[in-house]
C-alpha cells in the first residue's frame, strides 16, 4: 500500500489527507507513458540510423560481395567486347577484302534491338538499373557474336569456293626477310629521299643486297617487263586476275617475259637499284581495281601472327623511303 500523504489546511488549521482524483491519476499515467514513448522513439531512431543489427551487417556483406562480382562481370564483358572488336576489324579489313566481300555495315554490327520492353520483369527492384544495364550489355554482346559467327560462316564458304582466287591473290612477301634483308619503308606519306618532302609512298620497300631473289606473290600472268632508267627502273607487273596486279620495281634484272604464267613463289628477278632509287631494294605494290593499296594487308600466307605484327609495326614507321 502506498503511504498516505497529508497537507496542512490553513483554513481549518488541521492536517488533512491528500486525496488524488482519478482524473489526475490518469493524467499522470498518460504523461509518463507519453514521456516514455518519446524517449523510446528517440532511442529507436538513433539505433536504426547509426547502429546495424546482425542481420543488417550480414546483408551489407552480401551486397559488397555482389558489387565485387558485378565489377568482375563488367570487366569480363569489356574484355569480350575488346576481343570481338579485333575480330570485327580483321573480318572487315582483311578477310572480306581478300575474298572481295562487302564489309558488314556498322549499324548491323551494333546489333541494336528495338520494339517491346525486353526487361520489364527486371523493373521494380532496388537494383533494377544495375540488373537491366548488365543484362542489356550481355544481350548486345550475344547478338554481335552471332552476327560475327554468321560472317565467318560466309567467309569460310567463300574460301572453299575460291581456292583458285586464293592462290592468285598476293599472299606472301616478294623478298625473304633473312640475313640483311628488311623492310625499309612502308605504305603512306614518307620523306622522299631526293626531294626531302613528304610524298605518298604507294608501296613497301624491301631493302636487300643486290642480287637477292624476288618472287611472285601470287599466281598470274606477267603483263609487263620494262627496262627503265627512271621511275621504277627495271620493273615487272603481274596480272593475278580478280582485279589484282602487283608491281616489282628497281630490279637489277628480271627473268620472266610478258605473257608468261607464274605461280606463287616463282623467281621473277633480282633486287637492284635501277631508276629513281637511292639504294638496292625492291619496291613492291599491290593494285586492286586500279587503286594502289597497302601491301601489308596481304602478307597472310607466310607469316605467323607474331611476325606479321612485327612487320606491321616496321612498315608503319614514318621514315624516308628509298624511291
Amino acid at each position: 500500500m502506498p503511504k498516505a500523504k497529508y497537507y496542512f489546511n490553513t483554513e481549518s488549521l488541521k492536517y488533512e489527507k491528500v486525496i488524488v482524483s482519478f482524473k489526475k491519476r490518469l493524467g499522470r499515467v498518460l504523461g509518463w507513458l507519453a514521456t516514455a514513448s518519446v524517449f523510446g522513439t528517440i532511442v529507436l531512431l538513433i539505433a536504426y540510423n547509426f547502429l546495424d543489427s546482425p542481420k543488417e551487417k550480414q546483408l551489407k556483406r552480401e551486397i559488397a560481395q555482389l558489387q565485387d562480382q558485378y565489377d568482375l562481370l563488367n570487366q569480363r564483358i569489356d574484355l569480350a567486347n575488346s576481343v570481338l572488336k579485333d575480330l570485327q576489324v580483321s573480318d572487315d579489313q582483311i578477310y572480306r577484302v581478300v575474298f572481295e566481300a562487302e564489309p558488314i555495315p556498322a549499324e548491323v554490327r551494333q546489333a541494336g534491338a528495338g520494339g517491346i520492353n525486353r526487361y520489364k520483369l527486371l523493373e521494380g527492384f532496388d537494383n533494377s538499373d544495375l540488373l537491366i544495364k548488365t543484362t542489356q550489355r550481355i544481350d548486345q554482346l550475344t547478338r554481335q557474336l552471332y552476327i560475327q559467327s554468321k560472317s565467318f560462316d560466309e567467309v569460310f564458304k567463300l574460301a572453299k569456293q575460291k581456292s583458285q582466287m586464293l592462290a592468285s591473290i598476293p599472299g606472301i612477301q616478294p623478298v625473304s626477310l633473312k640475313g640483311s634483308s628488311h623492310i625499309a619503308s612502308g605504305f603512306g606519306y614518307r620523306i622522299h629521299p631526293i626531294y626531302k618532302t613528304a610524298k605518298m609512298h604507294t608501296g613497301i620497300d624491301f631493302a636487300a643486297p643486290t642480287g637477292t631473289p624476288i618472287y611472285s606473290t601470287g599466281n598470274g600472268v606477267v603483263s609487263q617487263t620494262e627496262f627503265n632508267g627512271r621511275g621504277y627502273g627495271n620493273n615487272v607487273v603481274i596480272n593475278h586476275g580478280y582485279g589484282y596486279q602487283t608491281l616489282y620495281g628497281h630490279m637489277t634484272k628480271f627473268v620472266v617475259r610478258p605473257g608468261q604464267k607464274v605461280q606463287r613463289g616463282d623467281l621473277i628477278g633480282y633486287v637492284g637499284s635501277t631508276g629513281s632509287s637511292t639504294g638496292p631494294h625492291c619496291h613492291y605494290e599491290v593494285i586492286k581495281d586500279g587503286n594502289k593499296i597497302d601491301p601489308i594487308n596481304y602478307f597472310y600466307n607466310d607469316l605467323t601472327p607474331q611476325e606479321y605484327e612485327q612487320i606491321r609495326i616496321l612498315a608503319a614507321q614514318e621514315n624516308q623511303s628509298f624511291d
